[in-house]
């Protein structure tokens, strides 16, 4: 079915209102992500899809329980490390005391980081970084939409490889790991290490981790061709090492499905990859993620695109335009900007039309660590030259394939 900008305006409204003894006629949320250093262009992905978000509700006629109260975005740059978002979510906390909620952090690391701060001053705060760690200390203001990443490594490679024998007659024996060591990849390996490996029959032929981002991967990629892997899991949170690990299969012979490529994340389907990377480098490589356009979301995935000239919408934007009107909603249903009115709002969420449509496994509720009820996996696939869902078959629009060499 597909989700109009009506419907998933009207999703955000459309439960029953307390109305408020005095109309506010502003309501503020606040984004904390990185809009500098390596993991800019996630945040800045984010930040467009937030925006658009807020000037839909706006355009809609603003917070009706608040007598048609404007949604007013502040944003600061949680920059390049955890104390730099530590610091920023700081700064906001003290420049912004009427913060009825807010979103991010994109890297897990930092989420963890900016989590801190804002569970203190109670600000309920949505996220799609993936660590288990951030809605595993026993917060009550942190709401995790994505699959986490240890229930994703458990989920992700019984697909791929099932995939494999599907296509080819043959399941994948041995696999090489590269991963980054910043909190979503360790999370997502515990369990890899731990018992799917085993589960699966998979041997780990490399198991290499780097600290980002890379200056060189050149004794990373020789390790993986000595060893002859059937496939490569790459776990680096950015899209420069993503080119850099690319290139350098490409300088080793092992690209244009030499080597089936699994990635994790947004990142490794943002334009720049197959811009800088080239597309038969790209071709075939699959993406681990936890949303993204697919059947049902044409609607606003034109209007992204016409509005920020993107050639596509990936989980970024699309989560967090997910986010904004899941706060509006919180917000209206509430009658109220009060920040714990809304946490509590949000807690009660237990909903599948609107901005759920938004969110694979179409369903919003949040159990009492914050995690997403019900939240599915999303696998894309670069199929010339662009990334295509191929999970979940609710929102599939092309068939997923297994690389091969060209």
């Amino acid at each position: 079915m597909l989700v109009s900008r009506r419907a998933l305006v009207a999703g955000a409204a459309s439960w029953p209102l307390i109305r408020s003894a005095s109309a506010a006629s502003e309501v503020t949320f606040a984004f904390v992500s990185p809009l500098s250093g390596a993991w800019a262009r996630e945040g800045q992905l984010q930040l467009g899809g937030a925006q658009m978000a807020v000037d839909d509700v706006n355009a809609a006629g603003g917070i009706k329980s608040l007598g048609g109260a404007k949604v007013r975005l502040v944003t600061y740059d949680a920059g390049d490390s955890a104390e730099k978002a530590k610091n920023a979510t700081q700064r906001m906390v003290a420049e912004q005391p009427a913060v009825s909620g807010g979103l991010d952090g994109w890297l897990s690391t930092f989420t963890l980081a900016i989590t801190e701060v804002t569970e203190r001053a109670r600000i309920p705060w949505f996220t799609q970084s993936y660590s288990d760690l951030i809605t595993g200390r026993g917060f009550k203001y942190v709401f995790q939409s994505s699959p986490t990443a240890v229930d994703q490594a458990e989920k992700a490679l019984p697909t791929i490889l099932d995939l494999a024998q599907r296509t080819t007659g043959k399941r994948p024996k041995k696999i090489a790991i590269l991963a980054d060591n910043t909190a979503s990849s360790v999370s997502f390996l515990k369990p890899i290490r731990g018992h799917v490996l085993h589960d699966l029959g998979l041997t780990p032929v490399v198991d290499e981790v780097f600290t980002p981002p890379l200056t060189d991967a050149t004794t990373l990629i020789q390790k993986i061709r000595s060893a002859r892997p059937d496939f490569l899991l790459a776990l680096p949170s950015n899209v420069g090492d993503d080119k850099m690990i690319l290139d350098g299969l490409g300088e080793y012979g092992l690209s244009g499905g030499k080597l089936p490529v699994i990635g994790n994340g947004g990142h490794w389907a943002t334009p720049e990859l197959v811009a800088n990377a080239g597309k038969s480098a790209v071709q075939g490589l699959m993406v681990i993620t936890a949303a993204g356009a697919g059947k049902g979301l044409e609607d606003i995935e034109r209007r992204y695109m016409a509005r920020t000239k993107e050639p596509w919408m990936l989980q970024e934007p699309l989560m967090a335009y997910g986010h904004i009107m899941l706060l509006a909603k919180a917000v209206d249903q509430a009658g109220s900007a009060d920040r714990q009115k809304v946490a509590e709002q949000i807690r009660a969420f237990d909903f599948r039309d609107g901005p759920a449509k938004l969110f694979p496994g179409n369903h919003i509720k949040y159990d009492a660590n914050g995690r997403r009820v019900d939240a599915e996996l999303m696998i894309l696939q670069w199929q010339d030259g662009r990334p295509v869902t191929t999970n979940p078959a609710s929102m599939a629009v092309a068939k997923a394939i297994w690389p091969t060499p060209e």
